[in-house]
């Protein structure tokens, strides 16, 4: 047992009137919407890079924060394991997700890598016997160190592509043994800097072939978790290959990937991409490609991937609505890919951070269930493309009119329709009625 949270007492739910700053007012696991527990429907998990790994550093200065893991090898790293699961179960948190990165330091060779990361990886088990905490998802990194500097599965050396494969590798085969429901893939250097010394077509096909050996790979080893990759338009590189769910789904189903992988969807990533989070999950789901989401915002002042906690009730409404309105998030889950400031520096901040997001998910979910059982949005939009269930509608969606038909109807019924209300701002003013 560490002292890192010293006098901090396990969070708890107290309700909306609650004046306790360390205490849930609205996240409340075992209320029940729906038919399921507010725990089954956010599957929150805790990020271990963000949480324990972030030093309060930006782009434009370094660490800021102070904790007794840093620059201290494997001992650091044993210990900020410790340190881990007490906060796993202070906030009472069913899951949380790792970079192998962020759980052990690197080694000389990657097979002193590998150990380390093993090393941890049995810590995490020894603890899970005890812990109702329990591995969302793992993943390796394959953009921090100075070798991925071109990518890992689009790097122009093939050596660095085996070397970050190999590295995948061990993480996925991790992942599994530690019971984890999902493998993510974030190519955060998949992309370029510039054109002039760039194939885009051989770089993709590099990828298709790093994604179909780690699907193969998780089959061999028995892995029934989802494989999941996360959309981002640029940042670190100039351009991302994963721009985006549409570019995704498009890499995907060229490279017949399309119904062994789906998408782990980010806010801040879909700002980024000048979409909003509800468009993403929209068409993630519409497409059969929502896995698992993130849970952050940006700060819409900067031009860069914040990871803040989320606060905004009205944005993770809509939100959930996409969410609950195509069957929930099944194995995957909300992760906190989310950081306290840079000038918050108390170990109290990162549970502040947390529950707050919490209770904003919380109340945004019940709001989304509260829109649906109330059914009026839903005949509002359904009644929007009523005329394709009948008539016109229907034969023109089941084939049964050429072009040519078509002319001719036009022509032969005189039909000359007229425009329509699309009723937006009866609709903005329907939703806030429930946030």
């Amino acid at each position: 047992m560490s002292d890192f949270f010293k006098g901090i007492s396990p969070v708890k739910f107290e309700g909306a009137d609650s004046a306790n700053p360390l205490a849930y007012r609205h996240y409340n696991k075992d209320e029940m919407v729906a038919g399921k527990t507010m725990e089954e429907h956010i599957r929150p998990a805790i990020a271990y890079w963000h949480t324990f790994a972030y030093e309060g550093g930006d782009p434009f200065g370094g660490r800021t924060f102070d904790r007794p893991w840093y620059d201290t090898g494997m001992d650091g790293a044993k210990l900020k394991a410790e340190v881990a699961f007490e906060f796993f179960d202070l906030l009472d948190a069913p899951f949380f997700c790792f970079h192998d990165a962020d759980i052990a330091p690197e080694g000389a060779t990657l097979a002193e890598s590998n150990r380390n990361v093993r090393a941890i990886g049995e810590i995490f088990a020894k603890k899970m016997e005890t812990s109702r905490t329990k591995l969302l998802w793992g993943t390796a990194n394959l953009f921090s160190n100075r070798r991925y500097m071109a990518g890992a599965a689009t790097n122009p050396d093939p050596e660095v592509f085996a070397y970050g494969a190999a590295q995948v590798k061990n993480v996925l085969e991790l992942t599994h043994e530690l019971g984890g429901e999902n493998y993510v893939l974030w190519g955060g250097r998949e992309g370029y800097e510039t054109l002039l010394n760039t194939k885009i077509g051989h770089e993709q096909d590099q990828m298709a072939r790093f994604i179909h050996l780690v699907v193969e790979h998780a089959e061999k080893i028995g892995f029934t978790g989802q494989i999941l990759i996360e959309p981002k338009p640029q940042e670190p590189s100039k351009h991302q290959y994963d721009f985006d769910v549409a570019t995704v789904y498009g890499f995907l189903k060229k490279y017949d990937l399309d119904t062994k992988v789906k998408c782990n969807i980010e806010v801040g990533h879909a700002f980024l991409a000048n979409h909003s989070f509800e468009h993403e999950l929209a068409l993630a789901a519409s497409l059969g490609m929502l896995g698992s989401v993130d849970a952050n915002r940006n700060d819409i002042q900067s031009g860069w991937d914040t990871d803040q906690f989320p606060n905004n009730v009205p944005e993770m409404t809509l939100a959930f609505y996409q969410i609950l309105k195509n069957g929930g998030l099944g194995q995957g889950g909300f992760n906190f890919d989310a950081r306290v400031r840079r000038q918050s520096l108390d170990p109290a901040d990162l549970l502040h951070g947390h529950i707050g997001g919490l209770d904003v998910l919380a109340r945004s979910l019940k709001a989304a269930q509260a829109i649906i059982d109330d059914g009026t949005y839903d005949k509002a939009v359904d009644a929007r493309y009523a005329g394709w269930s009948q008539g016109l509608g229907k034969d023109i969606l089941g084939g049964k009119l050429s072009l040519a038909d078509l002319a001719g109807k036009v022509e032969a019924d005189g039909i000359n329709p007229q425009p329509r209300s699309g009723q937006q701002e009866y609709l903005e003013n329907l939703i806030n009625r429930f946030v």
